[in-house]
Protein backbone atom coordinates (compact mmCIF):
# COMPACT_ATOMS: atom_id res chain seq x y z
CA UNK A 1 0.00 0.00 0.00
CA UNK A 2 1.41 3.36 -1.03
CA UNK A 3 1.76 5.77 1.89
CA UNK A 4 2.53 9.50 1.88
CA UNK A 5 3.74 11.55 4.84
CA UNK A 6 3.02 15.20 5.57
CA UNK A 7 4.83 17.10 8.33
CA UNK A 8 3.64 20.46 9.63
CA UNK A 9 6.63 21.81 11.49
CA UNK A 10 6.84 24.23 14.41
CA UNK A 11 9.62 25.43 16.67
CA UNK A 12 9.06 22.83 19.39
CA UNK A 13 6.81 20.16 17.85
CA UNK A 14 5.67 18.67 14.54
CA UNK A 15 2.31 17.29 13.42
CA UNK A 16 2.50 14.13 11.32
CA UNK A 17 -0.13 12.79 8.93
CA UNK A 18 0.09 9.57 6.91
CA UNK A 19 -2.41 8.98 4.09
CA UNK A 20 -2.84 6.19 1.57
CA UNK A 21 -3.26 6.31 -2.20
CA UNK A 22 -6.98 7.08 -1.81
CA UNK A 23 -6.33 10.06 0.47
CA UNK A 24 -7.55 8.26 3.59
CA UNK A 25 -5.85 9.18 6.83
CA UNK A 26 -4.13 6.07 8.20
CA UNK A 27 -2.15 7.62 11.07
CA UNK A 28 -1.52 10.90 12.80
CA UNK A 29 0.81 12.02 15.59
CA UNK A 30 2.40 15.01 17.27
CA UNK A 31 6.07 14.69 18.10
CA UNK A 32 8.57 16.88 19.90
CA UNK A 33 11.48 18.45 18.04
CA UNK A 34 14.08 16.29 19.75
CA UNK A 35 15.70 12.88 19.45
CA UNK A 36 12.75 11.13 21.12
CA UNK A 37 10.27 12.73 18.75
CA UNK A 38 12.35 11.86 15.72
CA UNK A 39 12.53 8.23 16.83
CA UNK A 40 8.74 8.24 17.18
CA UNK A 41 8.47 9.49 13.61
CA UNK A 42 10.78 6.77 12.28
CA UNK A 43 8.85 4.11 14.22
CA UNK A 44 5.55 5.41 12.83
CA UNK A 45 6.87 5.25 9.29
CA UNK A 46 8.22 1.74 9.86
CA UNK A 47 4.84 0.58 11.15
CA UNK A 48 3.27 1.59 7.84
CA UNK A 49 5.63 -0.11 5.45
CA UNK A 50 8.71 2.09 5.39
CA UNK A 51 11.74 -0.06 4.54
CA UNK A 52 15.14 0.62 2.96
CA UNK A 53 13.72 -0.63 -0.35
CA UNK A 54 10.40 1.28 -0.20
CA UNK A 55 10.88 4.57 1.58
CA UNK A 56 7.80 6.65 2.42
CA UNK A 57 8.16 10.14 0.90
CA UNK A 58 7.69 13.10 3.22
CA UNK A 59 6.61 16.68 2.51
CA UNK A 60 7.42 19.63 4.76
CA UNK A 61 7.45 23.41 4.27
CA UNK A 62 11.16 23.89 4.91
CA UNK A 63 14.50 22.51 3.79
CA UNK A 64 16.16 23.07 7.17
CA UNK A 65 15.82 21.81 10.70
CA UNK A 66 16.46 18.71 12.78
CA UNK A 67 13.61 16.64 11.37
CA UNK A 68 14.66 17.36 7.77
CA UNK A 69 18.28 16.48 8.51
CA UNK A 70 17.17 13.23 10.16
CA UNK A 71 14.99 12.16 7.24
CA UNK A 72 17.69 13.02 4.70
CA UNK A 73 20.31 11.10 6.68
CA UNK A 74 18.17 7.96 6.53
CA UNK A 75 17.80 8.19 2.76
CA UNK A 76 14.12 9.06 2.65
CA UNK A 77 12.85 11.30 -0.15
CA UNK A 78 12.01 14.69 1.34
CA UNK A 79 10.04 17.34 -0.54
CA UNK A 80 10.42 20.95 0.64
CA UNK A 81 7.11 22.50 -0.41
CA UNK A 82 7.03 26.27 -0.81
CA UNK A 83 4.67 27.70 1.86
CA UNK A 84 2.98 29.82 -0.80
CA UNK A 85 2.23 26.72 -2.87
CA UNK A 86 1.03 24.85 0.21
CA UNK A 87 -1.43 27.64 1.01
CA UNK A 88 -2.96 27.28 -2.46
CA UNK A 89 -3.41 23.55 -1.95
CA UNK A 90 -4.97 24.24 1.46
CA UNK A 91 -7.82 26.12 -0.21
CA UNK A 92 -8.80 22.90 -1.98
CA UNK A 93 -9.51 21.23 1.36
CA UNK A 94 -11.08 24.02 3.42
CA UNK A 95 -12.30 27.59 3.05
CA UNK A 96 -11.86 28.35 6.74
CA UNK A 97 -8.96 30.63 7.57
CA UNK A 98 -8.42 29.13 11.00
CA UNK A 99 -4.98 27.56 11.45
CA UNK A 100 -4.97 23.78 11.85
CA UNK A 101 -1.65 21.96 12.20
CA UNK A 102 -3.26 18.57 11.58
CA UNK A 103 -4.99 19.80 8.41
CA UNK A 104 -1.76 21.35 7.16
CA UNK A 105 0.04 18.03 7.62
CA UNK A 106 -2.70 16.27 5.63
CA UNK A 107 -2.51 18.90 2.89
CA UNK A 108 1.24 18.33 2.54
CA UNK A 109 0.73 14.57 2.34
CA UNK A 110 -1.95 15.04 -0.33
CA UNK A 111 0.42 17.20 -2.37
CA UNK A 112 2.67 14.17 -2.73
CA UNK A 113 -0.29 11.90 -3.45
CA UNK A 114 -1.60 14.01 -6.32
CA UNK A 115 1.24 16.21 -7.58
CA UNK A 116 4.57 14.68 -6.56
CA UNK A 117 5.81 14.96 -10.15
CA UNK A 118 5.42 18.74 -10.00
CA UNK A 119 7.79 19.01 -7.02
CA UNK A 120 11.38 17.99 -6.46
CA UNK A 121 13.05 16.15 -3.62
CA UNK A 122 15.85 17.76 -1.69
CA UNK A 123 19.20 17.08 -3.39
CA UNK A 124 21.49 14.30 -2.24
CA UNK A 125 24.28 16.62 -1.15
CA UNK A 126 27.37 15.33 0.59
CA UNK A 127 27.75 15.77 4.34
CA UNK A 128 30.39 18.44 3.76
CA UNK A 129 28.06 20.44 1.51
CA UNK A 130 25.26 20.18 4.08
CA UNK A 131 27.65 21.37 6.82
CA UNK A 132 28.69 24.33 4.66
CA UNK A 133 25.02 25.18 4.11
CA UNK A 134 24.34 25.22 7.85
CA UNK A 135 27.37 27.41 8.58
CA UNK A 136 26.86 29.82 5.68
CA UNK A 137 23.18 30.36 6.43
CA UNK A 138 23.83 30.75 10.16
CA UNK A 139 26.55 33.30 9.42
CA UNK A 140 24.26 35.28 7.15
CA UNK A 141 21.50 35.24 9.78
CA UNK A 142 24.01 36.40 12.39
CA UNK A 143 25.09 39.29 10.16
CA UNK A 144 21.46 40.33 9.67
CA UNK A 145 20.82 40.14 13.42
CA UNK A 146 23.95 42.14 14.17
CA UNK A 147 23.03 44.78 11.61
CA UNK A 148 19.51 45.06 13.00
CA UNK A 149 20.82 45.44 16.56
CA UNK A 150 23.37 48.05 15.41
CA UNK A 151 20.66 50.04 13.65
CA UNK A 152 18.50 50.06 16.77
CA UNK A 153 21.45 51.10 18.92
CA UNK A 154 22.39 53.85 16.46
CA UNK A 155 18.85 55.18 16.59
CA UNK A 156 18.93 55.38 20.39
CA UNK A 157 22.41 56.87 20.55
CA UNK A 158 21.48 59.54 18.05
CA UNK A 159 18.90 60.79 20.54
CA UNK A 160 21.03 61.07 23.65
CA UNK A 161 24.71 60.42 22.79
CA UNK A 162 25.50 61.83 19.30
CA UNK A 163 29.10 62.53 20.31
CA UNK A 164 29.75 58.82 20.70
CA UNK A 165 28.45 58.16 17.19
CA UNK A 166 30.77 60.81 15.77
CA UNK A 167 33.73 59.08 17.43
CA UNK A 168 33.01 55.49 16.33
CA UNK A 169 31.63 56.22 12.85
CA UNK A 170 35.10 56.32 11.17
CA UNK A 171 36.14 53.02 12.80
CA UNK A 172 36.27 49.85 10.72
CA UNK A 173 33.05 48.06 11.56
CA UNK A 174 31.49 51.12 13.14
CA UNK A 175 29.23 50.24 16.06
CA UNK A 176 29.96 46.56 15.55
CA UNK A 177 33.70 46.90 16.16
CA UNK A 178 35.34 45.78 19.40
CA UNK A 179 36.68 49.31 19.97
CA UNK A 180 33.18 50.73 19.78
CA UNK A 181 31.92 48.19 22.31
CA UNK A 182 34.82 48.93 24.65
CA UNK A 183 34.16 52.67 24.48
CA UNK A 184 30.46 52.24 25.15
CA UNK A 185 31.15 49.95 28.11
CA UNK A 186 33.57 52.48 29.60
CA UNK A 187 31.34 55.49 28.92
CA UNK A 188 27.69 54.45 28.48
CA UNK A 189 26.38 58.00 29.02
CA UNK A 190 27.57 61.51 28.11
CA UNK A 191 28.11 62.26 31.80
CA UNK A 192 30.35 59.23 32.23
CA UNK A 193 32.24 60.12 29.07
CA UNK A 194 32.90 63.64 30.37
CA UNK A 195 34.52 62.22 33.54
CA UNK A 196 36.62 59.68 31.65
CA UNK A 197 40.34 60.39 31.94
CA UNK A 198 42.96 59.56 29.30
CA UNK A 199 44.39 56.88 31.56
CA UNK A 200 40.99 55.23 31.97
CA UNK A 201 40.37 55.47 28.24
CA UNK A 202 43.69 53.78 27.41
CA UNK A 203 42.96 51.03 29.93
CA UNK A 204 39.50 50.44 28.47
CA UNK A 205 40.85 50.15 24.94
CA UNK A 206 43.62 47.76 26.00
CA UNK A 207 41.16 45.32 27.58
CA UNK A 208 40.08 42.47 25.33
CA UNK A 209 36.47 42.48 24.28
CA UNK A 210 34.83 40.60 27.13
CA UNK A 211 31.88 39.62 24.98
CA UNK A 212 33.84 38.19 22.07
CA UNK A 213 34.92 35.02 23.85
CA UNK A 214 31.43 34.23 25.17
CA UNK A 215 29.72 34.29 21.78
CA UNK A 216 30.80 31.13 19.88
CA UNK A 217 28.07 31.72 17.32
CA UNK A 218 29.11 35.26 16.43
CA UNK A 219 29.07 36.29 12.80
CA UNK A 220 32.86 36.54 12.58
CA UNK A 221 33.46 33.08 14.05
CA UNK A 222 30.77 31.55 11.87
CA UNK A 223 32.37 33.20 8.85
CA UNK A 224 35.74 31.62 9.71
CA UNK A 225 34.14 28.20 10.14
CA UNK A 226 32.18 28.50 6.88
CA UNK A 227 35.27 29.56 4.95
CA UNK A 228 37.36 26.72 6.41
CA UNK A 229 34.73 24.13 5.48
CA UNK A 230 34.20 25.62 2.03
CA UNK A 231 37.89 25.66 1.17
CA UNK A 232 38.04 21.94 2.00
CA UNK A 233 35.34 21.20 -0.59
CA UNK A 234 36.51 19.97 -4.01
CA UNK A 235 34.25 22.50 -5.80
CA UNK A 236 35.77 25.50 -4.00
CA UNK A 237 38.31 26.35 -6.73
CA UNK A 238 35.66 26.18 -9.46
CA UNK A 239 33.19 28.41 -7.59
CA UNK A 240 35.75 31.02 -6.58
CA UNK A 241 37.04 31.19 -10.16
CA UNK A 242 33.93 33.20 -11.03
CA UNK A 243 34.44 37.00 -10.87
CA UNK A 244 33.42 38.56 -7.58
CA UNK A 245 33.18 35.31 -5.60
CA UNK A 246 35.44 34.85 -2.60
CA UNK A 247 35.50 32.07 -0.04
CA UNK A 248 32.60 33.39 2.06
CA UNK A 249 30.35 34.31 -0.86
CA UNK A 250 31.35 31.06 -2.52
CA UNK A 251 30.23 29.17 0.58
CA UNK A 252 26.84 30.86 0.31
CA UNK A 253 26.56 29.90 -3.34
CA UNK A 254 27.46 26.28 -2.60
CA UNK A 255 24.97 26.28 0.28
CA UNK A 256 22.14 27.06 -2.14
CA UNK A 257 23.06 24.95 -5.18
CA UNK A 258 24.67 22.03 -3.32
CA UNK A 259 26.97 19.46 -4.90
CA UNK A 260 24.46 16.87 -6.11
CA UNK A 261 25.46 16.41 -9.76
CA UNK A 262 22.02 15.06 -10.68
CA UNK A 263 20.10 18.03 -9.29
CA UNK A 264 20.23 20.16 -12.45
CA UNK A 265 19.89 18.62 -15.90
CA UNK A 266 21.81 21.42 -17.59
CA UNK A 267 23.09 24.98 -17.14
CA UNK A 268 19.71 26.39 -18.12
CA UNK A 269 18.04 24.57 -15.23
CA UNK A 270 20.58 26.04 -12.82
CA UNK A 271 19.97 29.54 -14.19
CA UNK A 272 16.24 29.10 -13.70
CA UNK A 273 16.75 27.95 -10.11
CA UNK A 274 19.04 30.90 -9.41
CA UNK A 275 16.59 33.37 -10.94
CA UNK A 276 19.16 34.42 -13.53
CA UNK A 277 17.20 33.16 -16.53
CA UNK A 278 15.55 35.92 -18.61
CA UNK A 279 11.84 36.49 -18.02
CA UNK A 280 9.78 36.75 -21.20
CA UNK A 281 6.32 38.26 -21.35
CA UNK A 282 3.74 38.47 -24.10
CA UNK A 283 3.72 41.65 -26.17
CA UNK A 284 1.42 44.35 -24.85
CA UNK A 285 1.47 43.12 -21.25
CA UNK A 286 2.41 45.37 -18.38
CA UNK A 287 5.74 44.62 -16.72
Amino acid sequence: MKIFCGIDGASDHHDIALIDADGTLVARARIADDATGLQQLLDLLAEHGDTPETRIPAAIETSRGLVVACLRATGRPVYAINPMAASRYRERHTIARKKSDHLDAMVLANILRTDAAAHRTLPADTELAQAIAVLARAQQDAVWDRTQAANKLRSHLREYFPGYLAVVQPLLGGLCSSVARALLAAAPTPARAARLTKTQLRAALKKPDANAGSRPTSADELAEAAVAAFEAHPDADVITSFPGLGSLTGARVLAEIGDDRSRFADARALKSYAGAAPVTRASGKDV
